[in-house]
């Protein structure tokens, strides 16, 4: 027998199904009859109702007439929408919905003990590519810990956070009949954050990262509970955690209740099965139950700097990528722009022995013109009159070398935050005795988060002014804003504008959030650190980044088109190959006769008449080249119509890939002109 979860108005339904044909139009009105008789009072509703029926995953219209066991799966999430109803305000219209197309349930496990997990890990744990277990010490630890707390609860022990209130009411001593409830209301309490959700890959990582921040076994949170939050997080159940409301300091207090509500089976919650939907109800589906806490463990799931350090971590991954990244462009830059290679000489950079700088010198001679990697485009500037290059070219080991030695320094904070107990008090077992402390305070990662920013924005910054020389013609010696016949084509001229738009963008962004403090809770939490704000405009910097640093990875390889037919060195040549592999050459192809090596360019031909048969045949094997494939030979053409029409063939499909065969086999006239042995296709 299946069943379905759905969704009327505000209440969601169970309805079983013993027939397998049953249509969708009957799903709708069972659950239509059984909200009517479980709430008389919401107003009759008429047999004869107009309503549609989708699916909550995917917002799908689902067709009345259709067998529910041919549409959906078993206990899958459905709404249905009557027609004089407004759409549901409940249904969070206002969330963005997270495919679930291309999640796939893990199989293999990291093993979490909250020592050694590393920012690869974390971010691998976000995007869904493993399951977590815990290891047998963390196990012990747990245990020993969570023994320690129901010995304090037997004894009547006054205890912050456990047998007190919080904050303020610190000094308030709650029934022992009452502690459940004030665990629970704490929860609820603190989940007062606002904005957009987090992404399931964000959510994914900062579920990781407070099971494993709880593993260490200084929380007191019991093992029961701490597995439950493992199932969920192995199921992929997600819940709404709103990006801002943290202040950092006494922790991400509202982020981590959103994080707890949802595992209560309370507001909201996600899942690749249920899409948005009560959090009961995803849990129910997956097959959990809610947790239920126990003294001081609302405290543990809240308090810590978790969701600074989640987001810290991705951002460290991908400052990580795009300073390499910055590497290669900029190289691929200075060899479009004829720039020297002599000042990454070894020689210099030992004279300031700078880990970062002599790493991306050391970069730049792998992928520069050399004995072992040699350059048709350096070889033909050997002996120009130019004596030295811009900063912009000559000074990227030390700028960009900078930025790889702050990466480095913030990501050794943020991976001793990643395996860093940040609860309060903390539990330890050994000593009988709990402890309060400030390791909630997030300075730490704020503060190296605000470094970050300000770093990798100087990426895009050199990078701005590398498009510049690019797109200038009295700098680059190509044609202005890289493009032929100027004026009536623009070129990279806006590109390069919405360049600097995201530099200066970058310039507000990179101010320290964390040299900002409001007191909060009454001045007991009189200093914080705005960690939840350095981390996500550290995200939002390296994006723009990430951005400004793909315009000038375009506007390189279209410099080296007007290059060709020199070549630049083996490495890359390989970039541009791939950049080629998404985006296509701004330039029309050309044709080129071997015999003469003259081109014709397709784009400027004249109009033609067609030719068919052509009298003029050309040689048994015609050839052709265009500026990005090899040279394509066909033999034996017959006719020279026909061998035009095997060539344009050939030519699409490199140039179109899997379009290709489909353009060329539709219907289509051509025009081919014979100019010596340059001949010209036309569509």
């Amino acid at each position: 027998m299946s069943r379905y979860t759905v969704r009327v108005r505000d209440e969601w339904l169970v309805v079983p199904s013993r027939d397998g044909q049953a249509s969708v139009d009957w799903l709708g009105r069972e659950a239509l009859r059984r909200y009517a008789q479980n709430k008389p009072g919401c107003g009759r509703l008429s047999e004869e109702a107009v309503f549609a029926v989708r699916r909550c995953q995917g917002l799908a219209l689902l067709d009345p007439h259709d067998a529910l066991a041919e549409v959906l799966e078993d206990n899958e999430f459905v709404e249905v929408v009557l027609e004089d109803d407004a759409v549901s305000p409940d249904f969070t219209q206002w969330v963005p919905e997270h495919r679930s197309s291309i999640y796939r349930e893990p199989v293999e496990c990291i093993y979490l003990d909250g020592n050694h997990l590393t920012i690869e890990e974390l971010v691998c744990l976000g995007k869904g590519l493993y399951k977590i277990k815990l290891s047998a010490e963390a196990e012990d630890k747990i245990k020993q810990s969570s023994l320690l707390l129901e010995n304090i609860v037997k004894e009547n022990k006054v205890v912050y956070g456990i047998t007190t209130g919080f904050g303020k009411f610190a000094r308030t001593v709650i029934p022992h009949n009452k502690l459940k409830e004030l665990q629970e209301n704490l929860v609820r309490s603190h989940s007062a954050g606002v904005g957009k959700p987090l992404s399931p890959q964000r959510c994914r990582m900062l579920l990781a990262l407070r099971i494993n921040v709880l593993a260490k076994g200084y929380s007191g949170i019991s093992l029961e509970t701490l597995n439950q939050m493992i199932e969920a997080f192995n199921a992929s159940c997600l819940s709404f955690v709103p990006e801002k409301g943290t202040v950092g300091a006494s922790g991400d207090l509202a982020p981590l209740a959103h994080l707890a509500l949802g595992l209560m089976g309370e507001g909201k919650m996600w899942s690749p099965k249920s899409g948005w939907a009560d959090a009961k109800y995803v849990l129910q589906a997956h097959g959990l139950k809610p947790i239920s806490l126990k003294p001081k463990e609302g405290l543990a799931l809240i308090n810590g700097t978790q969701m600074i350090t989640s987001l810290g971590a991705e951002a460290v991954e991908r400052a990580v990528a795009i300073a390499r990244q910055a590497d290669i462009i900029a190289a691929l830059t200075l060899e479009v722009l004829k720039g020297s290679t002599r000042a990454f000489d070894s020689d210099i950079h030992e004279l300031r022995p700078h880990p970062g700088q002599m790493e991306v010198a050391f970069r730049f001679r792998s992928l520069l013109g050399s004995d072992h990697h040699p350059s048709e485009i350096a070889e033909s500037h050997r002996f120009c009159h130019r004596v030295q290059d811009a900063y912009t070219l000559r000074c990227c080991p030390q700028v960009h070398g900078v930025v790889n030695d702050t990466i480095a320094f913030v990501k050794n904070i943020i991976e001793i935050e990643i395996n860093s107990a940040t609860d309060n008090p903390m539990v330890f077992a050994e000593r009988g005795e709990t402890i309060s402390g400030g390791n909630f305070h997030g300075e730490y990662p704020a503060k190296a988060l605000d470094y970050l920013a300000i770093a990798v924005h100087e990426l895009a910054a050199i990078s701005e002014r590398r498009i510049e020389r690019l797109c200038n013609p009295s700098l680059s010696e190509l044609p202005a804003f890289l493009v032929n016949e100027g004026g009536l084509n623009s070129g990279f001229m806006i590109a390069h504008c919405s360049a600097a738009a995201l530099v200066s963008e970058n310039k507000a962004l990179c101010h320290p959030s964390s040299v900002d403090s409001l007191s909060t809770s009454a001045a007991t939490e009189d200093h914080v650190s705005m960690g939840g704000w350095a981390a996500r405009k550290a995200l939002r910097v390296i994006e723009h980044v990430e951005q400004v640093l793909g315009i000038e990875l375009l506007a390189a390889c279209q410099g080296i088109e007007f290059l060709r037919p020199l070549r630049t060195t083996t490495p890359l040549e390989k970039v541009y190959d791939l950049v080629r592999s998404i985006v296509r050459s701004g330039r029309w192809p050309t044709l080129t006769s071997r015999s003469t090596g003259r081109q014709t360019c397709l784009k400027n031909a004249p109009s033609l008449q067609p030719l068919s048969p052509c009298p003029a045949v050309p040689p048994a094997n015609g050839t052709g080249k265009n500026s990005t494939t090899d040279w394509q030979t066909i033999h034996n053409p017959g006719t020279f119509t026909q061998f035009c029409h095997m060539f344009f063939k050939q030519l699409c499909s490199s140039m179109f890939r899997d379009n290709g065969h489909r353009l060329i086999d539709g219907h289509f006239n051509f025009y081919v002109q014979l100019n010596g042995q340059n001949c010209i296709i036309i569509m």
